[in-house]
């Protein structure tokens, strides 16, 4: 199966592409540079697997929750590509959440299989959501697949609840060390090699969309919030604690 995916959604930026059996991988910065660098690094990577977009099976993105311009350069991205394909008639996209690209990268990475994906959100929040793997035997083994929530959760980190024996994956431990408190923690981003890893299951469940369809997941529904609406949160927060 030729693929290819990419995710901006957060200060990394990462691209694979998929030829059969082979994998191809990017990294480099994201930000403001994933704009200007996404592109071209999509077609020296399709380049260096032989292949063109029409090639593609599917264009696979990180959809969200994430960087606002990371997601919004995403999406246009991918419907561009999508769009322009096969001298029109173009191609499918498949959309993937974020947190559960993290938890596939803390599987593939670490062997974790009971995951917390939490990534920054900026603003003093965290974007989490907690999703198990189903499968028999080893955690980095194939079969199976993940288990979790479908509404992802946007906290103050002190708000962050990571069930005992469960691993906090992504990079909001970074970002506000023991504000987020938890026993096993396992450094993962939103990979593009993740992204490829889920593919599979959700291309057989039909979660591939039409280009004009492929939107960004934002939780969030404001950019900015007022100093009066930062402190409420942080006072809800701190209430909300046992």
């Amino acid at each position: 199966m030729n693929l290819l995916a990419f995710d901006t959604s957060t200060d990394t930026l990462s691209i694979a592409v998929q030829h059969g059996a082979q994998v191809l991988e990017h990294i480099g910065p994201g930000g403001a540079q994933a704009s200007i660098t996404l592109i071209p690094a999509i077609r020296a990577l399709l380049l260096q697997a032989g292949l063109g977009v029409d090639d593609l099976r599917a264009v696979v993105f990180g959809r969200g929750p994430g960087s606002f311009t990371g997601l919004r350069t995403a999406c246009s991205v991918a419907q561009g590509l999508a769009f322009g394909a096969r001298a029109g008639q173009g191609i499918d996209v498949l959309p993937v959440d974020t947190l559960l690209a993290v938890a596939e990268q803390a599987r593939r990475q670490h062997g974790c299989t009971r995951v917390l994906a939490a990534l920054d959100a900026r603003m003093d929040e965290v974007y989490w959501a907690p999703f198990e793997w189903q499968g028999a035997g080893d955690g980095a083994a194939d079969e199976g697949h993940w288990s979790g929530p479908t509404d992802f959760q946007l906290t103050a980190p002190e708000a962050v609840l990571v069930p005992a024996g469960w691993t906090l994956a992504g990079n909001a431990r970074t970002a506000y060390g023991e504000r987020i408190s938890a026993a096993a923690h396992a450094p993962a981003l939103p990979t593009a090699a993740a992204l490829l890893a889920l593919a599979p299951a959700l291309l057989a469940r039909g979660a591939t969309v039409a280009p004009e369809d492929a939107l960004p997941h934002y939780v969030r529904d404001k950019v900015a919030q007022t100093s009066a609406e930062r402190e409420a949160a942080r006072q809800a927060a701190a209430a909300a604690q046992p």
